[in-house]
């Protein structure tokens, strides 16, 4: 059986303008002397990591992979989270999304796709160079705005969407494809792609593309209360990442999934640090193990309440505790004997 390998952490929630979160070094640094073994590396900071010459220049990866093996680390993805979200933008979200795109593209959305779209080819460019299989990122909306369908959805409507959404996508699927990585999507409400029947929708309006994948998080399935175990049972051949973070639903009397447009500390769901929510890790790392993932569980800190760096430590002591070292023998191996067919048969009645 194929080991989960960890623990990894998500680097992005923790960049900052002091040492050591100012620099690549100092944060690898910091996570490694946590007990972290892998990082994932956000790309829409190039004080961090430049994306455009991670893309251009081997040179530039080696000395990226060389300064992380410094303190003992691995990359396990790079993310376009920022990049990817805005393949897709709906007008509604046009200001406020136009914060994650590059100063000259600004106000501009033909302009922006096709910097973002630029930036994804980049990051297949640069997943290559540095070696990597899989690759973290969001996949846009066009349709989250009619997530719920009242005013009623106009026929045809999602069929639509989703061809568009692909249309968009399939140059990036193809270029990530001639560099041999995986596209992860990480399934999050505000996407297309955010729950299994959209995925399956993107998945077939791509006609099966082999390198559209999941970034299992089942954070946000606590969110939208879906049985986030009966996904790994479901849709586990198409998960390639792994995020752990944790999250908690409690029920009142004043709102529910939506949220009343409340802070994240009033909301009924809500993110919470490694062990402080609902998440059922124990059953996530078993079944995960049992299909034989053996991509790299990572840390995703955003909780509410606890501190960024009580998060971070806590995380990697919980994921450690909760990887499995696959058995190779059965329990009941010292009572088998050798295969005998006469035997077999007068067992059977044959």
């Amino acid at each position: 059986m194929k080991k989960i390998k960890g623990p990894a952490i998500f680097l992005a929630q923790f960049i900052g303008n002091e040492a050591p979160f100012n620099s690549f070094r100092g944060l690898c640094k910091w996570a490694s002397g946590l007990g972290y073994k892998a990082i994932q590396v956000p790309t829409s900071n190039p004080a961090i990591f430049d994306l455009e010459k991670a893309a251009e220049s081997q040179q530039y990866c080696d000395e990226v992979t060389g300064i992380a093996a410094e303190s003992g680390l691995t990359i396990s993805e790079l993310s376009t989270h920022l990049q990817g979200q805005l393949i897709a933008v709906h007008p509604a979200y046009d200001e406020m999304f136009d914060n994650f795109a590059a100063d000259h593209v600004k106000g501009n959305p033909a302009a922006r796709t096709q910097w973002a779209t630029e930036q994804l080819m980049f990051a297949a460019k640069a997943s290559k160079r540095l070696g990597l299989t899989t690759h973290a990122t969001f996949s846009g909306s066009f349709l989250w705005h009619t997530f719920y369908p009242w005013p009623q959805r106009p026929q045809g409507l999602v069929e639509q969407g989703f061809n568009e959404l692909a249309k968009r996508w399939l140059p990036i699927l193809d270029c990530f494809d001639e560099h041999g990585v995986d596209v992860c999507y990480e399934l999050h409400p505000g996407e297309d792609l955010h729950d299994g029947v959209t995925f399956e929708r993107f998945l077939a309006a791509t006609n099966n593309h082999p390198r559209v994948n999941i970034l299992y998080d089942p954070s946000h399935f606590v969110l939208q209360q879906l049985d986030y175990l009966a996904f790994i049972d479901i849709y586990h051949s198409r998960i390639k990442a792994f995020h752990v973070k944790d999250a908690e639903f409690i029920a009142n009397g004043r709102s529910g999934v939506y949220g009343g447009f409340q802070n994240w500390q009033d909301r009924p769901g809500r993110f919470r640090s490694l062990g402080d929510g609902q998440v059922d890790f124990k059953q996530i790392f078993s079944k995960l193990t049992q299909y034989g993932f053996d991509g790299w569980a990572v840390l995703e800190w955003e909780c509410c309440l606890k501190h960024p760096e009580d998060g971070a430590r806590e995380g990697a002591e919980f994921i450690n505790a909760h990887l499995i070292n696959p058995t190779d023998k059965a329990f009941d191996d010292f009572a088998s004997g050798a295969t005998n067919t006469e035997r077999n048969n007068r067992i059977l009645g044959l």
